[in-house]
């Protein structure tokens, strides 16, 4: 793999993250019976930091949780046909909740739909929205982020890498040419 770009810095991911912070407020109306769930790995800590905030914007602390959906990366290697679904830690009610799913990377749209099963599976929210840090395209399923950090158009032998700190020890996204 050959590194093309670094697309986001560290300041531009946290500028990012702001923004959708405000999006999510705006179009909910407020931050009434809204609930985080990050996808493990990389979604947790971004769903943690658009928490941090809004309840910076708020003054409110909003309710997080995550959903471990083991990938198998189909936007690095094709071992399996579904993501598969793991352990949980959503450990708040979601009934009659306004959930919006966290991750990093929207790619085919398969995570997604496997974390909302997983959501789903632990009670019926209110509605379900989700925010990604980067949305690359390339979508086999119909489904769309309703919260985008950066759209990133690729092409099929690129590879979006997200990096956080709570990982990764820094914040950037790079694409990658393979």
């Amino acid at each position: 793999m050959e590194l093309k770009s670094v697309l986001l810095d560290e300041k531009a991911v946290a500028r990012s993250l702001v923004r959708v912070s405000h999006e999510i407020i705006e179009k909910n109306k407020g931050i009434e019976d809204i609930v985080l769930i990050g996808v493990k790995r990389r979604g947790y800590p971004l769903a943690q930091r658009i928490a941090d905030a809004i309840e910076k914007i708020e003054g409110k602390k909003v309710d997080v949780g995550c959903v471990d959906i083991t990938l198998y990366r189909d936007d690095l290697t094709t071992i399996g046909e579904q993501p598969v679904l793991n352990k949980d830690d959503i450990k708040i009610d979601i009934v009659g909740k306004k959930v919006i799913l966290v991750d990093d990377v929207l790619y085919t749209g398969r995570t997604a739909r496997a974390a909302i099963d997983a959501v789903i599976a632990h009670g019926r929210p209110k509605l379900i929205q989700l925010a990604v840090l980067v949305d690359r395209g390339h979508r086999e399923l119909p489904i769309r982020a309703d919260f985008v950090g950066k759209n990133i158009p690729t092409s099929k032998n690129e590879i979006i890498s997200v990096e956080v700190k709570e990982i990764d020890n820094i914040d950037s996204v790079k694409i990658y040419e393979l």
